[in-house]
């Protein structure tokens, strides 16, 4: 089974995402839409393969908001039509934060400006928890989403929309696929600024997310089990 995995940014991966959809047999192609000497100029040319051509499809976080041409271009029109394609095709998608944005953009529904931003773990309310467990989970974030026609909510907070099924995709708004690194990496680019503006000590963030790992892992694994689940039973 092959998998596509949108990765926008060269410090966003698919992590532990990526590592329990290997453990399930498929085979991850990754693609980097913004390389990393681009990283503070995002607006890149980039050409998003067929959706025709994968049994699922993985859209991973990245630092801009989705609404924000000035800043990502024209790539993320290209994004969005895949994201259509497959919900016409009826290819499964994980939309993760920005790329449940740009699900719930892709499909009707649009993104603002959240009241507050989340950055740390954070539990939520869910009901369904055999697809989206309470956490707690990772979250960046200053945008959320308001969701397109036809969509159900599964999980939420005071903030906003945390999780949400379409016809055959899910959008999380947090981070299952979160490694220790890869919050190493969002605090060196630039992601320490934002925390102390905040009010949250990256350094403090750093140790929790090192000490939720075994968690973080637990969490994600039956957060893509769901998510399989739930794909198979739609196709049968």
């Amino acid at each position: 089974m092959r998998a596509l995995v949108v990765q926008h940014d060269h410090v966003t991966e698919p992590g532990l995402v990526g590592a329990r959809l290997e453990e399930r047999g498929y085979d991850l192609t990754v693609l980097t839409v913004v390389p990393e000497h681009r990283h503070h100029a995002p607006d890149v040319e980039f050409v998003f393969p067929e959706a025709g051509d994968w049994d699922l499809i993985v859209s991973l976080g990245a630092p801009w908001s989705v609404y924000d041409r000035a800043a990502v271009g024209s790539w993320i029109d290209g994004e969005l039509a895949l994201l259509r394609e497959a919900d016409r095709l009826g290819v499964p998608v994980l939309g993760v934060c920005f790329g449940a944005q740009a699900l719930t953009t892709a499909l009707g529904g649009r993104v603002e400006a959240s009241p507050r931003p989340e950055i740390g773990w954070v539990e939520v309310a869910t009901d369904d928890p055999s697809l989206v467990g309470p956490g707690p989970w990772f979250q960046w974030h200053f945008d959320r989403c308001v969701l397109p026609p036809g969509a159900k909510e599964v999980a939420r907070n005071e903030v906003c929309v945390q999780a949400f099924e379409t016809a055959h995709g899910l959008g999380v708004q947090f981070h299952p696929e979160i490694t220790t690194a890869m919050v190493s990496g969002w605090i060196e680019a630039g992601g320490a600024e934002q925390c102390v503006r905040h009010g949250v000590d990256p350094g403090e963030l750093l140790e929790r997310s090192r000490a939720m790992e075994p968690m973080a892992r637990t969490n994600a694994r039956r957060l893509v089990d769901g998510f399989l689940r739930r794909t198979a039973d739609r196709a049968g």
